[in-house]
């Protein structure tokens, strides 16, 4: 039998959660508005109840670590916490102090849920999917066999989802993302997930732990230095040891992306987790997903970074394309964008977009100040470069040519000292212009609106709006810096160009007394030589 009862307005009860009707006595009128309803305990209540089922959820995936193999430091504690009655966080955090070089865990390579490990890789393999989308269906095939899955009590711990763009309505990306990196998403690509490793927040350029590949049959010393050789033959440009088997096509090395082969002869079968700088009791330890920007981030993970120093914003191509029809016609356009490209320039890609990238600190990418460079050059001289650009010998090479060739921006002895001769007073002001131009994206709201309606903005319980803030704010202060680089290269333009003009006013007005004992000199050999009668002077 179904109990309730009413305290101060409150329904309690003491059986499940059950949609019901309230029946009335016979000859008994109903209140005038009748309805059916789900009773639920109190906000406290649900509260100690989540909490009581994240223990759970985190004592089953200890147990189920220690049966397959993977091996915790018991200096490590992994924390739940709920920052809202349904919202579940995780973190890792240590127990006691931690050195650099301990090993915190060890994973095996068979415990991680990847393609090939998952039961239903042979279907995904006849159906030739790889990246995440393989891995998204292994996802979701192993949690919908339930209980029955080999990673149940890994995947219960996990949270149900995160608030990545891909999964947000289009409204919501049109008028949360507008203007920002995101509003045109691209592909990443990712292979695997690695128990206890996903449960290690993510902290840009300062993570606390690193992985790498061992062999079950090396020895501990052995190990650690095999991994260190492998990450220097196998990095990528980032700082962090990268396994054999672990890649990213399109970022560093994250700990939850895994390429799993199979196991044979000396191949490493185990992950390691090393500890890469001292880290105090009680303070949570780090992983890093990679060298990313806010923009990737929020994209791939769901959250964003304040102050992220991997930030960069992009300008189109057809930005500067746009901002030269509003000087010049499109012959003049094309006709300075073909000997661009003969040049050997191009911008960045990304599917069918070319754009060039600038700098968290503002500074544009080289190949966009060549472009504007030669978009300006007056007519002779753009003439007189791409005679010298499409000569064989016969034509002498311009200052011009000299200045903008690409080899000349390769050598770090000149590369300073070209990119201040670029910066002439007509580019600087290209660059306020594109500026201007790539901050209209963001709509009518300005910078200091988006930073109060942030500063007011509950990451708990909106983190879309919280995140999509954090973006637009961290790309808008990036077109800060660069209108700030466009007018200190102004400047220093001005400058350069009042000194060369006092050196020729110099030279026309003063003659030193050596040139002119030296004038005279010739003056009377000259006289000697033709007969010329002068008065001695």
């Amino acid at each position: 039998m179904f109990q309730c009862s009413i305290s101060s307005g409150l329904l309690a009860h003491t059986g499940p959660t059950l949609p019901f009707k309230i029946n009335y006595p016979p000859k008994s009128q109903p209140p005038r508005h009748c309805f059916a309803a789900t009773i639920a305990p109190p906000l406290h209540h649900r509260s100690a109840m989540a909490a009581a089922s994240n223990d759970r959820r985190t004592r089953g995936f200890k147990r189920w670590m220690k049966f397959h193999g993977i091996e915790c430091s018991d200096a490590l504690l992994i924390s739940t916490e709920n920052s809202g009655a349904d919202d579940l966080s995780i973190s890792v955090k240590a127990l006691c102090d931690l050195k650099e070089g301990d090993v915190v865990a060890t994973i095996p390579k068979q415990s991680c849920l990847t393609v090939k490990t998952s039961a239903a890789s042979h279907l995904i393999e006849e159906a030739q999917l790889g990246g995440y989308l393989g891995l998204a269906v292994a996802l979701v095939y192993e949690k919908s066999l339930g209980p029955q899955s080999k990673w149940f009590q890994y995947l219960q711990i996990l949270p149900p989802f995160e608030p990545i763009p891909l999964l947000w309505s289009l409204p919501e990306i049109d008028s949360l993302l507008s203007g920002t990196e995101l509003h045109k998403i691209d592909e990443y690509h990712g292979s695997g997930m690695v128990p206890l490793a996903d449960l290690f927040n993510h902290k840009t350029a300062a993570e606390d732990v690193h992985f790498t590949s061992v062999s079950s049959s090396s020895e501990s010393d052995t190990d650690a230095e095999s991994g260190k050789e492998n990450a220097d033959d196998e990095g990528d440009g980032d700082d962090e040891p990268i396994a054999p088997d672990f890649h990213s096509e399109t970022e560093g090395f994250s700990g939850s992306d895994l390429e799993l082969s199979s196991v044979s002869g000396n191949e490493p079968t185990f992950l390691e987790m090393i500890i890469i700088k001292d880290v105090k009791a009680g303070v949570e330890v780090f992983n890093t997903y990679g060298s990313l920007g806010n923009a990737a981030l929020l994209h791939r993970y769901g959250f964003t970074e304040p102050d992220n120093p991997f930030d960069i914003l992009n300008i189109d191509l057809d930005i500067v394309v746009q901002w030269s029809l509003s000087l010049f016609s499109c012959r003049h356009g094309r006709r300075r964008l073909s000997l661009w490209r003969k040049m050997d320039y191009s911008g960045c890609f990304s599917q069918d977009s070319e754009y060039f990238e600038i700098s968290l600190d503002g500074e544009p990418q080289v190949e966009l100040l060549v472009l504007l460079y030669i978009m300006l050059l007056p007519e002779e001289e753009f003439l007189e470069l791409d005679l010298a650009l499409s000569a064989t010998g016969e034509v002498k090479e311009t200052s011009n040519f000299r200045l903008l060739k690409k080899e000349s921006f390769l050598s770090t002895k000149d590369s300073e000292v070209n990119k201040k001769l670029l910066l002439t007073q007509s580019v600087c002001r290209a660059l306020s212009s594109l500026a201007d131009a790539r901050e209209s994206f963001y709509g009518p709201n300005s910078l200091e609106e988006d930073i109060r309606s942030f500063n007011e903005c509950c990451r708990a319980t909106d983190p879309k709006l919280y995140h999509s803030l954090l973006l637009r704010i961290s790309e808008r202060r990036i077109i800060e810096k660069l209108r700030y680089f466009a007018a200190s290269g102004a400047g220093i333009s001005r400058t350069a160009s009042k000194t060369r003009k006092r050196k020729r006013v110099g030279r026309g007005n003063k003659m030193s007394p050596e040139i002119w004992v030296l004038v005279h000199a010739v003056a009377a050999v000259i006289s000697v030589i033709y007969g010329i009668q002068t008065e001695n002077a």
